[in-house]
C-alpha cells in the first residue's frame, strides 16, 4: 500500500472509493450528514489492516448504502492511486488528526438491483439524502477539495457511463 507524506508531514489515509452506475449510466450520490452545505460524493473510506482495495471498496458500499456485493459487478478499475490533500481549515481536525488526505483506488461498479434496495439508514450512516446523477451533477456538488480526483475517475469511466 502506498505511503507518501503530504502537508506538515502526515501521511496520506489509503481509501476505496466506489462509482456506483445504473444501467443509464447514472451515478449514485449520496448527501453528507456531517457537512453543513448540501455536499454530494460516492460512497468511500478507509481500507483496514490486510483488507485489499476492492474488498474494502464492496465493504464500503454495504456500510454506506446497505447494498449486497451480490447486487452489483466489479466492471473497472482506475489504474493506479489518486491523492488529495485536505484543506488547511481541515488538517488536524479529520481523522483525529493522523493523514494530510487521501490515497484512493476507485472502482465502478454496475448495479442490479432497484432503488428499494438502496438503505441509507445503516448503523453508521454517513448520508441523509441520496439519488442518481450525471457525473457533471456530481462535479458540480462535490466538496471543492475532492473535485480534481473525481474528474480524473470521471474520466477514467467515461465509456461506461455514456
Amino acid at each position: 500500500m502506498p505511503q507518501g507524506t503530504g502537508a506538515m508531514g502526515l501521511p496520506y489515509r489509503a481509501c476505496a472509493g466506489v462509482v456506483l452506475a445504473d444501467s443509464g449510466g447514472r451515478v449514485f450520490a449520496g448527501r453528507r450528514r456531517d457537512n453543513p452545505g448540501a455536499a454530494w460524493q460516492m460512497p468511500q473510506g478507509g481500507i483496514d489492516t490486510g483488507e485489499t482495495p476492492r474488498e474494502a471498496a464492496l465493504r464500503e458500499l454495504s456500510e454506506e448504502t446497505g447494498l449486497a456485493a451480490d447486487l452489483v459487478t466489479v466492471e473497472a478499475e482506475v489504474p493506479g492511486w489518486l491523492t488529495y490533500d485536505l484543506p488547511p481549515e481541515l488538517l488536524g481536525k479529520v481523522w483525529k488528526g493522523r493523514y494530510c488526505g487521501q490515497r484512493q483506488r476507485w472502482f465502478l461498479l454496475r448495479y442490479h438491483g432497484t432503488d428499494a434496495d438502496v438503505h441509507i439508514d445503516t448503523a453508521h450512516p454517513e448520508f441523509d439524502r441520496w439519488q442518481w446523477m450525471t457525473p457533471d451533477e456530481i462535479l458540480a456538488s462535490i466538496v471543492p477539495f475532492k473535485r480534481e480526483v473525481y474528474a480524473q475517475v470521471f474520466a477514467a469511466f467515461r465509456d461506461r457511463l455514456a
